[in-house]
């Protein structure tokens, strides 16, 4: 047995070989085993591109160790590809040496020219270079489901529970969690369980049998502070978050979204807890999605709705209205690369100066940004948390990195989590000009300028609602000039007092460095590990993450004002970036990318280390 203390795999192949199966169910086994992980699905965009081709590779990249990780690393230790496309798409992102596996079934004379190959690559350097290992995989996989009588073209498709097999037995992976999820995954098809299990049962035979690979490999747990773990996804958990806020605020929830990528697993998701009070309204667009959810707003619930960066160009003048209204809206947007269309399926930090200025005339509102897949749950709760004590939308910003990606997280103990206190209007609160009672709509909290939350059916508590401007207290539609600043003043002000709540900024400074590297979103993971490499070097360097958007931390200025440079990695051409320098006149050194890939360790500790 030869011990690791960590490696890269990355599973690639067609869009239809199941690569994205088998990625999750190596990873599902690994968190079981006890090893701290960090995955990186990678789809393609093109819906059905057609097969074999480059455009439409789909590939899965999982880091698993036995110590605390952050990425789901720069370079693969192993590569699994199914056919040439895969193997052409992958293969620059190896290191020299790594173990390369293939599919020496898929390289024919057909699929090497849909791969833009005039020879087989397999016939070159390839051995010289890398561990090249050569595995008949769709002829072994038919032939061990002969027993079940499926067809040869069906049981091909099985051929990625082959590999899966095969990796399993290398990295010595708990096999009995495979072939539960097999047995029930399927169960609606016996036919299909029998398949499935049959090739991976293959896969295992083979690696153990064919004394191609010499010793498995074996990667020890991790030692993770005690505690009940799950492997969950940025999406899974932000819909977690949700329920929990829900539950915690004793408020019904509704979400009302259009489906786009990479936001519609949390539409899937909270489809599924309507026990919990959580309705889910899958909308004819962007518009009526988020209309259904300041409709839910005004009706005393949590309204919440979720898309992307197109999405949030469609959404933006009823984010006006919700400002205008001061009701309680949680808009999530999952970023990926832009502009229009863009990029589907990738990552970007594209949409950070969008929500804070993307809507029309003066409408300021929160913006929190996750850092990591499972601090998407901390997110949900802190953006309902804000909305409902404050009456204002909260943008609340992950990416298709985080959405997609996965690793283990510690569940929090219930009871360790506030309570979100939920007051509605209960009766009249000022008087007319007879002194008689009446209710005020747009009285405000003393300390938070929150207005009243009154749902309607209250008798007594009737008020306009509406895009046009209000009249401070009465709601009464207003066009005076003086009113008009004076709401406008109130609404920025509601924004900025936030700031009084917010945590100071937590700075990791063990060496009083001259030097701060400044992120925030999806950015955290290759930062932490770039400035792990650099403190290892002897360098010395801080690093701090913004979770708080708008507003930023009350101590941010005298954060930035104790270091001689301040350096700030984003996945985009440096929004953050102009913030800093015209907030603060700190002359922020940008660290830029807008590749669609999240950033590489080793290029961002290139990039840090000048400035040190």
């Amino acid at each position: 047995m030869i011990e690791d203390s960590s490696v890269v795999i990355r599973f690639a192949g067609d869009s239809g070989d199941g690569m994205q199966v088998a990625g999750d169910r190596f990873t599902n086994s690994s968190a079981i085993f006890g090893n701290d992980l960090s995955t990186f699905p990678d789809f393609p965009a093109e819906i059905r591109a057609p097969a074999g081709t480059l455009p439409g590779v789909s590939a899965f990249q999982v880091h698993i160790s036995d110590h605390d990780i952050v990425t789901p690393g720069d370079a693969p230790d192993v590569l699994v590809a199914m056919n040439p496309a895969a193997l052409r798409a992958n293969l620059g992102l190896l290191r020299p040496g790594a173990t390369l596996i293939v599919n020496s079934d898929a390289f024919d004379e057909r699929n090497l020219a849909k791969a833009g190959y005039s020879e087989n690559p397999l016939e070159g350097d390839l051995r010289d270079r890398f561990q090249l290992f050569e595995v008949p995989m769709t002829t072994l996989t038919i032939e061990a489901t002969k027993p079940t009588g499926a067809k040869p073209r069906d049981a091909e498709r099985s051929k990625n529970f082959f590999a899966l097999g095969l990796i399993s037995w290398m990295y010595s992976r708990p096999l009995g969690t495979t072939l539960e999820w097999i047995e029930s995954k399927f169960k609606a098809k016996p036919a299909l369980v029998q398949v499935n299990s049959l090739a991976f049962k293959a896969g295992v035979n083979f690696g153990e049998t064919a004394e191609l690979f010499g010793s498995p490999h074996s990667v020890k747990p991790a030692k993770l502070p005690k505690g009940k773990y799950t492997s969950v996804t940025g999406n899974t958990a932000l819909a977690w978050g949700l329920v929990a806020a829900s539950k915690l605020a004793n408020t019904p929830m509704l979400l009302g979204s259009y489906p786009i990528t990479p936001a519609s697993d949390i539409l899937h998701e909270l489809s599924k807890h309507k026990n919990f009070g959580i309705a889910t309204i899958q909308a004819e667009d962007e518009i009526a999605g988020i209309g259904t959810a300041i409709g839910a707003a005004f009706g005393g619930h949590i309204g919440v709705t979720t898309t992307s960066g197109p999405g949030m160009d469609l959404k933006s003048e009823a984010m006006g209205l919700a400002v205008n209204l001061e009701l309680p809206l949680i808009i999530i947007d999952i970023q990926r690369g832009g502009p229009s269309t863009g990029l589907p399926t990738k990552s970007e930090q594209s949409d950070l100066l969008m929500a804070l200025y993307g809507r029309h005339g003066e409408s300021p509102v929160p913006v929190i940004a996750a850092s990591s897949p499972s601090d998407c749950f901390n997110c949900a709760i802190e953006a309902v948390r804000i909305a409902v004590t404050c009456r204002t939308p909260v943008i609340l910003l992950s990416d298709g990195y985080l959405a997609n990606g996965s690793e283990p997280w510690l569940l929090p103990q219930v009871d360790s989590i506030p309570a979100i206190k939920v007051e509605y209007a209960s009766g009249h609160n000022g008087t007319d000009a007879n002194g008689e009672p009446i209710f005020l709509p747009y009285l405000r909290d003393e300390e938070t300028l929150a207005r009243p939350w009154a749902p309607p059916g209250v008798p007594g508590l009737e008020h306009r609602i509406g895009g046009l401007e209000k009249e401070n207290e009465t709601g009464n539609v207003s066009y005076d000039p003086a009113n008009h600043e004076l709401m406008v003043r109130l609404r920025a002000e509601k924004v900025e007092r936030l700031a009084r709540d917010i945590p100071p900024i937590e700075v990791n400074d063990p060496d009083e460095a001259s030097a701060l590297v400044l992120g925030w979103g999806s950015t955290y993971g290759a930062i932490t590990a770039a400035v792990r490499r650099l403190r290892a070097q002897g360098r010395s360097v801080a690093q701090a993450h913004l979770r708080h958007l708008n507003p930023f931390p009350a101590d941010l200025g005298k954060v930035l004002g104790n270091y001689e440079k301040v350096v700030i990695p984003e996945m985009n051409l440096g929004q953050l970036s102009k913030l800093i320098r015209a907030e603060y006149l700190v002359d922020a050194i940008g660290i830029n990318q807008v590749n669609g890939q999240p950033f590489k360790v080793h290029a961002l500790e290139s990039a840090i280390e000048p400035h040190l």
